[in-house]
């Protein structure tokens, strides 16, 4: 086939956003996705069923996804849970973080109203790949489902890759982006290493109904075992539009070993000991769905760039989940990189692509900022968890901060602006 300009393996919500955001541009894309291709039938039979997992989608993701087209299939499917105060506490401590409007001061808020909005993966995905079928990028996109790489080979600077698929078709193209997620085959084949760390946590997820409504609030425990968090879901019956704000994604972190043998008792059980550990914030729990687990481990490539070749999202970097900003960092690798290719292909006068100079400005942009954001999200998680986290000077230390950071109206505001991506 004749060269692509692009071609992105992994058609995520990462990689997919980026083939719209190139395809709007004009510029030449092919999106290759292992999976097998959904028709509109398989995605409503996906979507029928509550997804426990969910997306905090910042207010940069929101509007990337606007960008795209993609925010207003979203928006009109109802599938979303917009949050307005995010409330992050302590059991057995001093202090508590609170972001956004709060009844007593609504005059004064630290964000405007809306801070972020929760959406199931499967909900971003299929107006995603709606997107991607509709006329407008027809023309500029080339999508390949049900088929795996099995071989990648470097031709030179002036071509770029050629890439063989298991049905032995290739394809070349000027730029090689991966977005295939943290066990990326872009990344292994290109040979860059990669630095990780295992917290010895596992997280479970599951989706509840409570006792008391959410009220539009994202909220947040630190525990001693580790984070739970209890994030709105939107509501999808009857039932629940008829009484709202009810279910709730749970992402309950704890240590390895206690996880995999809470998540084989009974539902009930785990629902109980959950509403237990957040001290029925929320009062009790009704129902329990779609239990799961999965380990906690943090990841950063040694670089997310090589000659004709960029890595974004799950692929260049994996975060620990407590502060919600994994697809969030993706979300602005994608609008980093797309920016840089973009005006250098403009001051080159339409004559370089993808250029050593555009990635490497893309990797100066992003590495930097995300390998931040992984060691702050693994400080929170020592200073809140773990044997070290409970020596009683730790706690005064960490009871202190939280108190004085609460009352510091400006430091919230830094702290809220960073979460939205804005």
């Amino acid at each position: 086939m004749k060269n692509n300009h692009t071609l992105i393996i992994g058609s995520g919500i990462v990689g997919a956003t980026l083939a719209l955001k190139l395809a709007q541009a004009k510029m030449p894309v092919t999106l290759i996705d292992a999976r097998p291709a959904r028709d509109e039938l398989a995605w409503q039979g996906v979507l029928s069923k509550r997804d426990a997992r969910v997306y905090a989608l910042s207010l940069a993701s929101i509007n990337l996804l606007k960008d795209v087209g993609a925010w207003q299939k979203i928006a009109s499917s109802e599938r979303k849970a917009d949050y307005s105060q995010m409330q992050v506490w302590q059991l057995n401590g001093r202090g508590e973080l609170l972001f956004g409007e709060s009844s007593d001061d609504q005059s004064n808020s630290v964000m405007p109203q809306m801070l972020g909005s929760m959406v199931e993966p499967t909900v971003i995905e299929h107006a995603l790949w709606q997107r991607l079928c509709e006329d407008d990028v027809s023309d500029y996109l080339t999508i390949i489902t049900g088929q795996k790489v099995t071989n990648m080979d470097w031709l030179g600077a002036q071509q770029g890759y050629r890439v063989t698929l298991d049905n032995h078709t290739t394809i070349d193209a000027a730029l090689l982006v991966g977005a295939d997620g943290r066990g990326s085959f872009v990344r292994q084949q290109a040979a860059i290493g990669l630095d990780t760390l295992d917290y010895n946590q596992t997280a479970i997820c599951c989706a509840i109904h409570t006792e008391k409504p959410h009220q539009a609030t994202a909220r947040q425990a630190m525990l001693p075992t580790g984070t739970l968090a209890l994030l709105p879901l939107a509501d999808i019956t009857d039932d629940d539009k008829a009484n709202p704000q009810h279910w709730q994604s749970i992402v309950w972190t704890l240590p390895r070993n206690q996880a995999l043998a809470l998540i084989e008792e009974d539902g009930r059980v785990i629902a109980d000991k959950l509403a237990a550990a957040c001290h029925y914030e929320l009062g009790a729990i009704s129902q329990i769905e779609s239990i799961a687990s999965f380990p906690l481990t943090a990841q950063q490539a040694k670089n997310y760039v090589a000659d004709n070749l960029v890595l974004i999202g799950d692929a260049a970097h994996g975060v620990h989940p407590l502060a919600g900003q994994g697809l969030n960092l993706g979300m602005l690798d994608v609008q980093v990189l797309s920016e840089q290719l973009a005006h250098d292909f403009a001051r080159s006068g339409g004559t370089i692509w993808g250029s050593n100079q555009t990635l490497r400005s893309y990797e100066r942009l992003r590495r930097p900022h995300n390998s931040l954001m992984m060691h702050s999200f693994s400080a929170l998680n020592w200073l809140f968890a773990g044997s070290l986290a409970q020596l009683r000077p730790v706690q005064q230390i960490r009871n202190e901060g939280m108190y004085r950071v609460g009352k510091m109206k400006p430091l919230m505001r830094l702290f809220a602006k960073q979460a939205s991506g804005v």
